[in-house]
């Protein structure tokens, strides 16, 4: 833990199986239980007073929350994709509130936590909205999903062979509307939970005002445009592998413990990220570094607490280091 100081500034984006880990049912008891396991790192990093702030994934969960959604639309009337993304932002936000807290009160550090419903603007001409391309909510028949594109105008795709499904877009996050909220509350050393699943989507009207917008914005890239508007030093990245790899899936393939700015971009220029697979990571990785941060960190839940100590996952550089 020593690798950080107090001048330092740690953004800790989990990704879904951080919370819902992959192959578990995704019970209540099993979310606390996962969350508490992650927290307990990052517990470690508040008690030797390092400012830290927490983002996260929310694909299982709004999920979910879609599916509820057009389970019971007869009972109870639908919600936007934005607010479910909401209600995501919140409910996950408790928890990982809850956790940290509990972790911090176990070591004797009573550091407030707080999590923050955060809005993203993003541009309404971005060119995701021509080419919606994020999978979300539960599969249709044939026959329904021409129904739903021509009563409620939604973009349908088939998916895989397991049926159709709703793509929304995914547009680039501009700026994050509470950022000056996040700044006062991480300068009064509280540890801030922030920007989850990418923020709630919004674009401004012609009067200036704010509108929520039916998109998914990248989780990654709002946790890059956190960084950036805070000044963070760190950015790590906890997802299903314990390390970046190279020549995946082939005989020689081969993880990476530390890697330059530079170098990331020529495993790129290679074609070694898929957009499928680790690519929109490694290009939110180089959006940091390039934009000033310090040091990107990849790893899995698991080893987290290592990876922080410098002795595994994957640490990509700045090339001013």
């Amino acid at each position: 833990m020593k690798r950080f100081s107090k001048d330092d500034l740690v953004i800790i984006t989990l990704g879904g199986n951080a919370v819902v880990p992959a192959g578990a049912l995704g019970t209540i008891n099993e979310q606390f239980n996962t969350a508490r396991s992650t927290m307990s790192h990052v517990a470690k990093l508040c008690v030797e007073g390092i400012p830290v702030v927490v983002s996260h994934g929310n694909g299982p969960v709004v999920g979910n929350i879609v599916i509820r959604n057009e389970t019971a639309k007869n009972e109870v009337t639908p919600m936007p994709l934005f607010v479910c993304g909401a209600d995501s932002q919140g409910g996950l936000g408790f928890l990982i509130q809850n956790a940290l807290r509990n972790e911090l009160h176990l070591a004797g550090h009573e550091r407030p936590v707080a999590a923050l419903v955060t809005q993203v603007e993003v541009d309404p001409a971005d060119s995701a909205f021509e080419n919606p391309s994020k999978p979300i909510g539960p599969f249709y028949s044939a026959g329904d999903a021409e129904m739903l594109s021509r009563e409620k105008g939604w973009v349908m795709r088939e998916d895989a062979g397991r049926g159709h499904r709703r793509v929304v877009p995914s547009p680039d996050p501009k700026s994050i509307i509470e950022i000056d909220s996040i700044k006062k509350l991480v300068e009064a050393e509280v540890v801030t939970i922030a920007a989850g699943g990418g923020g709630i989507p919004v674009k401004r009207d012609r009067d200036g005002l704010l509108k929520g917008i039916d998109a998914v914005i990248d989780k990654d890239l709002a946790a890059v445009l956190l960084a950036r508007q805070l000044k963070a030093t760190h950015l790590v990245f906890i997802t299903g592998v314990d390390a970046v790899a190279v020549d995946f899936g082939k005989p020689d393939q081969r993880d990476l413990e530390v890697i330059t700015l530079n170098e990331l971009k020529r495993y790129q220029d290679a074609g070694e990220f898929p957009p499928g697979s680790m690519g929109p990571k490694m290009e939110a990785t180089r959006r940091f570094l390039e934009q000033g941060g310090r040091e990107a960190i990849v790893c899995s839940p698991d080893n987290l607490a290592d990876a922080l100590a410098g002795r595994g996952g994957t640490r990509i550089i700045s090339d001013r280091n």
